[in-house]
C-alpha cells in the first residue's frame, strides 16, 4: 500500500493530527476580525473574558442633575434668607387683616365698599394709635423736664442720706465734677453722638416696615373675597370647602385672642389706676392706660416697659413710691401669668393653658417677638382646624379616668395577702406538729 494513502482517512479527509487547521483569530466589536497578536507579546486573550470596564451613559447625565439641584437649594436658601423679613412682613400684615376682617365685614354687608370700609376701620385704629401716643410723649417730656429741673434736690437727698447713714462727708459739687470726669460719661458721649446716625437709620427702617405691614394688611383685608375666590378656584370642591373652613376659624380664633388681649389690658389698667390715684402720682390715668395697652401688645419685654414709665413718674413725687409701685407691678404680673391669663384664653381663644403657654415660647424661639405675638391664634386655628377631623369616642371607665381604683381590684389584693399571711403561719406551726 502507498504510504500517502495511510496518512488519508477512508472518506479521503486529511488526518487532522497530521494538518492541524489554523486557529481563527477574536473577533473585534463590530463584527470585524481581530488582527493577530504581534510575536512577542503574550497570548492571545480568551474567548470568553470580559470586555473592558466602561462609564455608564447614566452617570454624566446624573452628576449633571445633582449638581442643578445643589445649585437650585443654595440659591434657593439665599432667597429666602433675603427675604425672610418680606416673609415676615406679610404675615404680620396677614394675621391684622383676620383681625379687623369681622368690622370690615359687617360694614361691607350694610352695603357700604369694602374698600372703603377697611380704610374707615384702619383710620379709626391708626387715629387711636397716634393719639395716644402724642398724649402720652407730651406728658413724658414734661416728666423729664421737670425731673432734670429737679435732679439737683434728688442728688442733695440722697448725699444727705448717704452720709447719714454710713457717717461720710460728700458733697453735690464733688459727686458732680466726679462724674463730669468720668472716662465711662466721656465715652458714653462718643458713641452716642457716633451713633445717631445709625439710630436715624433704624427708625427709618421702622417706619418703611410699619408702612410695608399697614399696606399688606389693607390689601388683604380690602381684597379678602377676592383673594378666597383665587386661591380656591385652583381646588376641587371638596377642598374648597376645608380652605374656607379654615379661614373663617382663623377669623374666629384671631378675634377671640385680640378680645381677650385687650380685656386683660383693661383690668391691668383699672388696678394700676388704683395705685397710682392712691399714692397721688400725677397723670395717673394716662399712665393706666400705658400700662395695660403696652404689657398686653408687646409681648417679652412689654411688661418691663409698661412698668418703668409710672415708677420714673412716681420716684419725682417720691423715690419711696417708685418702690411700691415696683412691687405691685412684680405682684400683679404674677397673678396675670398665673391666673387671669390662662383663664381668659382658654376661654376665648380655646386651648389649655400649658399649650398657650408652650405655643408663646415655641413662637419667641421661632420669629422672636412677632411669634410670641401671633403663636396663640396660629395654634388656636390649627387645633380648631384639626379637631373637625379627629374622631373621638366615649371613655369606658371613668372612676379610673378620675384617678380611683375598683373595688374589685383592692378585694383581689387583699385575698392575696390573707393567702401569704396563711401560708406564713402555717410554716411557722408545722415543726411545732412533728
Amino acid at each position: 500500500m502507498d504510504l500517502t494513502d495511510s496518512t488519508r482517512r477512508d472518506d479521503g479527509a486529511p488526518d487532522p493530527a497530521e494538518h492541524p487547521a489554523p486557529a481563527a483569530p477574536p473577533p473585534r466589536e463590530g463584527g470585524r476580525a481581530a488582527a493577530p497578536a504581534a510575536s512577542g507579546s503574550g497570548p492571545p486573550p480568551e474567548a470568553g473574558a470580559p470586555a473592558a470596564a466602561r462609564m455608564p451613559r447614566w452617570l454624566p447625565r446624573a452628576m449633571v442633575l445633582a449638581l442643578a439641584l445643589y445649585a437650585c437649594l443654595q440659591l434657593g436658601t439665599w432667597a429666602f434668607h433675603q427675604l425672610i423679613g418680606l416673609l415676615v412682613n406679610v404675615l404680620i400684615a396677614f394675621f391684622i387683616a383676620l383681625a379687623v376682617e369681622p368690622a370690615v365685614s359687617r360694614m361691607a354687608a350694610r352695603g357700604m365698599r369694602r374698600g372703603l370700609a377697611t380704610f374707615l376701620v384702619f383710620s379709626a385704629v391708626l387715629v387711636t394709635g397716634v393719639g395716644f401716643v402724642v398724649i402720652l410723649g407730651s406728658v413724658l417730656a414734661g416728666q423729664i423736664i421737670d425731673m432734670v429741673e429737679d435732679l439737683p434736690t434728688y442728688i442733695d437727698s440722697v448725699i444727705r442720706w448717704v452720709n447719714g447713714t454710713f457717717h461720710t462727708e460728700l458733697s453735690r459739687v464733688e459727686v458732680q465734677d466726679s462724674l463730669l470726669r468720668s472716662d465711662w460719661l466721656q465715652k458714653y458721649v462718643q458713641n452716642s453722638a457716633s451713633g445717631v446716625l445709625d439710630v436715624s437709620a433704624q427708625v427709618l427702617g421702622g417706619l418703611f416696615r410699619l408702612l410695608t405691614i399697614f399696606l399688606f394688611s389693607f390689601y388683604f383685608a380690602a381684597d379678602g373675597p377676592r383673594l378666597r375666590r383665587a386661591l380656591c378656584s385652583v381646588l376641587p370642591p371638596n377642598r374648597q370647602a376645608e380652605v374656607l373652613r379654615a379661614w373663617e376659624i382663623a377669623v374666629d380664633k384671631t378675634g377671640g385672642y385680640l378680645y381677650s388681649r385687650g380685656l386683660m389690658a383693661l383690668v391691668s389698667g383699672l388696678a394700676h389706676f388704683v395705685l397710682l390715684e392712691f399714692l397721688g402720682v400725677p397723670y395717673a390715668p394716662a399712665l393706666a392706660v400705658w400700662v395695660g395697652l403696652v404689657s398686653q401688645f408687646i409681648p417679652t419685654i412689654g411688661t418691663y416697659l409698661a412698668g418703668a414709665l409710672p415708677m420714673l413718674i412716681a420716684f419725682t413725687v417720691d423715690p419711696w413710691y417708685a418702690v411700691w409701685v415696683l412691687g405691685f407691678v412684680v405682684v400683679y404680673q404674677q397673678f396675670e401669668n398665673y391666673v387671669l391669663q390662662p383663664k381668659l384664653t382658654a376661654r376665648t381663644v380655646d386651648i389649655h393653658p400649658a399649650v398657650a403657654f408652650g405655643s408663646v415660647v415655641a413662637g419667641t424661639a421661632l420669629l422672636g417677638a412677632v411669634g410670641a405675638l401671633i403663636a396663640i391664634p396660629a395654634v388656636a386655628t390649627l387645633q380648631a382646624f384639626l379637631g373637625a377631623y379627629v374622631k373621638r369616642y366615649d371613655v369606658a371607665d371613668e372612676r379610673r379616668l378620675q384617678g380611683r381604683r375598683r373595688r374589685g381590684g383592692r378585694r383581689v389584693v387583699a385575698q392575696v395577702r390573707r393567702a401569704l399571711a396563711d401560708r406564713r403561719d402555717g410554716a411557722a406551726g408545722a415543726p411545732g406538729d412533728g
